[in-house]
């Protein structure tokens, strides 16, 4: 199955799961703007993709979920994506790192980039179903 998504999709099953995950955290951060002692995580997007991309292209790479039988299907760890905590310009007195004006800024960037991603996976799949279909 991984290599039929692989050959249809390439990378953007991929893309999509990390912006996903990168919104989701940009999210969190937004909604503990205002809790004290709150430090804000951040994902580098195009280092998690490239982990990614190895991590498929060198099977047993690191992140590389093992598989002890040739019919299990592999993965990729999602432990495997680096995360870490974003250091603010200018600290907060009550410990909190979240940059409010950057988050929204990398929301909308990060839902730009979802969006576009989806819309190329829904015309790929569209133009399959249209040569299955004979149309």
């Amino acid at each position: 199955m991984s290599i039929i998504n692989d050959r249809l999709f390439g990378i953007h099953d991929d893309a999509l799961k990390l912006q996903e995950r990168s919104l989701k955290m940009r999210a969190e951060n937004i909604a503990n703007a205002d809790t004290p002692g709150y430090k804000a995580r951040v994902m580098s997007f195009d280092r998690a993709m490239e982990a990614a991309l190895q991590s498929k292209s060198a099977p047993g790479a690191a992140g590389q979920l093992a598989t002890s039988d040739p019919r299990q299907l592999g993965g990729t760890s999602s432990s495997s994506i680096r995360e870490g905590f974003s250091v603010p310009d200018q600290p907060a007195l009550d410990g909190n790192t979240v940059d409010l004006d950057k988050e929204r800024v990398g929301y909308t960037q990060d839902a730009i980039g979802y969006q576009t991603t989806l819309s190329f996976l829904s015309s790929r799949i569209s133009g399959i179903k249209k040569a299955l279909g004979g149309q």
